[in-house]
């Protein structure tokens, strides 16, 4: 029997329109909608597409979207200017900076810049910080798009063996911690690690986000797994594929994720989300 697709479309569209509502609700009481700045620097073309998206959604679900578009050539100390600019907008309640950045600017610089109570990618040291210790202003939003993903199937968390396939800062550190904070057992892997079919075939919860291409085969998969794939990838026809190699794994897996049509809009989603939750916090 093939696993059950984990529809990340219907389920972000489900969450929009909760946001949606919500926003209704209270924006005409406290006179104005949340607010979000996009900030894009360059013209990297994948960059331009999740910026529109991002810009799209928020207008869909009624937030107050502010796009500001640098020229390659920008300094460090003129995106960090503009920053703080934002950091003192009282229209604005989350700021997010499209990575990756030009070489000349350090990411980290600029993360660092953004005000935490407006850090809605949760990037900030002091927001990763309040998530090593269970105390989250805002969770990064993939990460958070896989937890609500795995609670969309009733994934049961506590004493599971999950594993995780990759471990950036932005995916992989951030979606272990989380799921150790619901009671799993969790097994980090990198690109380095030995053996890597050996500890994921113990997986109840499989992730994948490394960026490699059907690395993830039906051998890798533990019977009735949930396997959630965090990868998008462009092969050489142009068409999309994500880190799991799908038509395989789907006989074998409980239930899964597609690429695309899975965490990609979830993560759009709950980045409205998070910009909801700054937004009552500012308006308390």
């Amino acid at each position: 029997m093939p696993a059950r697709l984990i529809d990340g479309l219907a389920l972000a569209q489900s969450i929009r329109a909760e946001v949606k509502n919500e926003v209704a609700q209270k924006a005409p009481a406290v006179g104005r909608a949340p607010g979000l700045a996009v900030i894009l620097v360059g013209e990297n073309p994948a960059s331009q597409v999740y910026v529109r998206n991002k810009v799209k959604a928020c207008q869909e679900a009624g937030l107050h979207s502010q796009l500001i578009e640098l020229p390659l050539t920008t300094s460090q100390s003129a995106l960090v200017a503009e920053i703080d600019r934002l950091n003192h907008d009282r229209t604005i309640d989350g700021i997010l900076v499209q990575l990756p950045l030009p070489d000349h600017i350090d990411d980290h610089v600029i993360i660092h810049a953004i005000s935490p109570e407006k850090d809605v990618d949760g990037f900030h040291p002091a927001n990763a910080g309040a998530l090593l210790i269970g105390r989250p202003r805002f969770r990064p939003c993939t990460p958070y798009a896989v937890m609500r993903m795995l609670a969309s199937v009733q994934a049961p968390l506590r004493g599971a063996e999950a594993v995780v396939v990759g471990a950036s800062n932005i995916v992989g550190k951030p979606l272990a911690l989380m799921l150790l904070q619901a009671g799993a057992t969790i097994t980090l892997c990198n690109s380095k690690t030995q053996n890597l079919a050996e500890k994921t075939r113990r997986a109840d919860i499989l992730v994948s986000a490394v960026g490699r291409p059907k690395l993830i085969t039906a051998d890798m998969v533990k019977p009735g797994a949930v396997v959630i794939d965090v990868g998008i990838n462009r092969l050489a026809n142009g068409a999309l594929a994500g880190d799991v190699d799908f038509d395989a794994v789907r006989p074998v897996a409980g239930a899964i994720s597609p690429v695309p049509g899975g965490v990609g809009p979830m993560t759009i989603a709950m980045l409205l989300v998070n910009t909801l939750e700054s937004f009552h916090e500012h308006t308390r």
